[in-house]
């Protein structure tokens, strides 16, 4: 629940978070002496000296201690003093001498505050002798035997109330629990059967502002034996040598804030004891005793408390745990079924939902989503996919944890309203950079028992010119529908899915070095086959061209000898060695395509096109073909690439002529970042569904005996417009011709540093 709480012009958090630590006012009960070291000077002291010990305090300012104590109590403290844990010496009995032989004792504990001040507080002893340790140990030991008989965490906080009170004799005692909220609740009450329950009832989070807490954190145990005292001044007010008020966080005599003694009056109570519960360093609730009326509590009997309260808290540290376990278990097991799964998969998403169940479970959510790469992978009941992706822009922009969860994501992210039925409690694990794995909980609509209207958990006073929070008056029952909020997240949920992201981040890595290994083998491979390609038709080509010299010599020779048999024979030989040069021919030119690297330049498409054409100059002139051309630009590439590409096209174009003489239009336009060309002919066509085949190598739509060729044409074009990072393509009908079209991007050498690659490929020659 937020309380916002709007005042204009007056400055809320530092009223809210004034420096109680820092006071010039003392209890009555007891007296404050901040002394220098090492002579023990008396700086400060509180002004209760002369109802106390007969003495002014301006009387006492610049005396040191032995004025006050004898020699042998002296030497005792001092001896003390001198190391450098102050338990050994706290709390010890002193007697100050009051009027000649007349002396008065009291119980002493020094500490040294943050500015380095020795504090001298001083309590009258209830009893006349140090700590009697059988009876301390008697006393913890019968509350700490009750506990142990206790079987849940419930039983044992209501135990320990029902001890303290019984050690206390207070008229309330209160176990109260911070939540993760920050707002407190009473989990366990011993108290009068007259006065008002408060089990069960929640309080804000300004009951107790954030100062009082850490003074709560730095003292386990903080009494107030009379509510309606009134404070005693230091005198002077400012310490003498620092010129400012005495840092009093770890005093006992400490005077409670106004606020907080006018909380207990709104409350009925007369004197409190409050015992701090600490875990993990912080604070995670409080022993409350409240009394009607005031009430003193001993030294002895306060140190026994406070030793009670850590046993208390260490034992529900380990119940908490302990319920804990067999949920943790539980997860624990999950947990590795689903490692499992990831490692047995290629993708360790589809290991992850392999068993959706398991990984709701994993949260005790009803719903998930795997968010990678711009992908969702949803499992039971979550938000739409659209809603998806905002919310995991929203996480990209907003949280650096390695874990983030909510049990109310409408009141942070307005837009889950809309999908509130499913998705008020979020969960979410980051794995990379816009890469999630998410949880959803769905709304829970819930009714919250406070102490008294926390929309009203203070005012503000002002008066003569001065501003000052004042309590609230009510503590009646108050009670609150919560909407747009989850279940909450219990820790072990939230470690469970934090060492899920470890696996998962473990096992994506590993994925991503199998791939760039098996990428760097296949380049290898793929390096070895291209130069065995390479070398295989360079070296074929000697002995086949001996092969055709020597059947041509014994055709030239022989002829007359040679029967019409033999003749077709050697016609079939001849062929058959000129197909496999041709062949030959072009595995040398398809595996050049990318083996060497080049630097692509600036070339005018003109030119490559009439290279092209120039070879191409007896089969157009054999056919009749008629080849024109728009005005063609200068782009970035390789120009004997260019011309091969050109050269395959139209010598397609005129090889699947129909009875008509070619008509071969090539074009270039402008689309954006690249130029688009065109390669248009009045051939026979193409079937559109073998659009796509004609790009594969040795892919051949008609036999040998219709056209020649070797069926790696198409492919050695593909493979040059991909080079340039281009795409190429064909629209075409039977009987209608064809199109080819192929894009060259502008960027050249540009887009291939963007890309992140080497310029390379160069089909014919250069460096050989």
């Amino acid at each position: 629940m937020e309380i916002n709480l709007q005042f204009p012009g007056i400055n809320l958090i530092s009223l809210k978070e004034a420096p109680i630590h820092i006071s010039s006012q003392i209890q009555p009960h007891g007296v404050l002496l901040v002394l220098e070291e090492p002579e023990l000077k008396i700086l400060q002291v509180s002004t209760n000296t002369l109802k106390i010990f007969g003495i002014s305090p301006e009387n006492m300012l610049h005396k040191k201690l032995e004025d006050l104590l004898d020699p042998f109590q002296i030497e005792r403290i001092k001896t003390g003093l001198s190391g450098e844990n102050l338990d050994f010496i706290n709390p010890t009995k002193v007697w100050v001498r009051k009027k000649g032989d007349e002396y008065v004792v009291f119980d002493a504990v020094f500490h040294r505050n943050t500015e380095g001040f020795l504090i001298l507080e001083l309590e009258p002893a209830l009893t006349q002798e140090n700590i009697p340790f059988l009876s301390f140990y008697h006393l913890a030991r019968a509350s700490i035997n009750q506990l142990e008989k206790t079987a849940n965490l419930r039983d044992f906080c209501q135990v320990i109330v029902q001890e303290v009170r019984k050690i206390t004799e207070f008229d309330r005692v209160m176990l109260y629990k911070f939540d993760d909220d920050g707002h407190g609740s009473v989990v366990a009450e011993e108290k009068l059967e007259s006065l008002e329950p408060y089990l069960g009832l929640h309080y804000p989070e300004s009951d107790i502002p954030k100062p009082a807490r850490k003074l709560f954190a730095a003292n386990s145990i903080r009494i107030i034996p009379d509510a309606y005292s009134q404070p005693v001044k230091l005198f002077p007010v400012n310490n003498p040598i620092s010129d400012r008020p005495i840092n009093l966080t770890n005093s006992i005599l400490r005077s409670a804030a106004s606020c907080h003694t006018e909380y207990l009056h709104n409350m009925g109570v007369g004197a409190s004891l409050t015992i701090s519960l600490i875990k993990d360093q912080k604070l995670w609730g409080l022993i409350a005793c409240h009394h009607q009326s005031p009430k003193q509590v001993s030294y002895e009997l306060r140190k026994a408390c406070e030793f009670l309260g850590r046993v208390i808290f260490s034992e529900i540290s380990a119940r908490e745990e302990t319920e804990d376990y067999y949920h943790r278990i539980n997860l624990t097991h999950l947990q590795s079924i689903l490692i499992e799964n990831m490692s047995q998969e290629e993708n360790f998403i589809d290991g992850l939902v392999k068993n959706p169940q398991h990984l709701l479970d994993l949260a005790s959510a009803q719903g998930a989503a795997v968010c990678f790469g711009g992908n969702c992978t949803v499992v039971g009941e979550t938000p739409r996919e659209e809603d998806l992706n905002f919310l995991v822009q929203w996480l990209k922009n907003n949280v650096e944890e390695e874990v983030f969860y909510t049990d109310s994501l409408p009141q942070i992210y307005p837009d889950a309203e809309g999908f509130k039925n499913v998705a008020s409690g979020l969960l979410a694990i980051p794995i990379a950079k816009r890469n999630y794995v998410l949880w959803f909980r769905p709304e829970v609509i819930q009714t919250v028992n406070w102490g008294g209207d926390p929309n009203k958990a203070f005012e503000v006073s002002q008066s003569e010119g001065n501003v000052r929070l004042c309590p609230r008056k009510s503590f009646e029952l108050w009670k609150e529908t919560v909407r747009l909020t989850s279940l909450p997240w219990k820790d072990v949920e939230v470690k469970a899915a934090l060492e899920l992201r470890k696996a998962i981040v473990n096992i994506v890595l590993r994925q991503a070095d199998e791939l760039a290994q098996l990428a760097q083998d296949l380049e290898r491979s793929n390096a070895e086959l291209k130069k065995f390609a390479y070398v295989a038709s360079h070296d074929l080509q000697e002995p086949l061209n001996q092969v055709v010299n020597y059947v041509q010599l014994l055709e030239m020779r022989y002829s007359e000898e040679l029967d019409e048999d033999a003749q077709e024979f050697i016609s079939y030989a001849v062929q058959g060695v000129s197909l496999m040069q041709t062949l030959i021919d072009d595995v040398l030119a398809y595996s050049k395509v990318d083996m060497q690297a080049i630097a692509f330049q600036m070339n005018d498409v003109e030119t490559s096109l009439m290279r092209g054409l120039g070879n191409l100059r007896q089969r157009i002139n054999e056919t009749g073909a008629t080849i024109t051309h728009d005005p063609l630009p200068v782009v970035m590439a390789d120009s004997t690439q260019l011309m091969q590409l050109f050269q395959n096209l139209i010598g397609n174009a005129i090889k699947f002529h129909s009875d008509q003489p070619p008509q071969i239009h090539v074009g270039a336009e402008r689309i954006e970042d690249a130029w688009l060309f065109s390669v248009r002919d009045n051939g026979i066509g193409i079937d559109p569904k073998f659009s796509d085949r004609i790009f594969v190598i040795f892919q051949r739509l008609h036999t040998r005996d219709e056209y020649t060729g070797t069926g790696m044409g198409l492919a050695i074009c593909k493979k040059i417009v991909e080079c340039h990072r281009g795409r190429i393509w064909v629209e075409s009908e039977l009987g209608e011709g064809a199109t080819f079209y192929f894009t060259i991007p502008v960027g050249g050498r540009e887009l291939e540093r963007r890309n992140g690659r080497k310029t390379q490929n160069h089909l014919f020659g250069r460096g050989q």
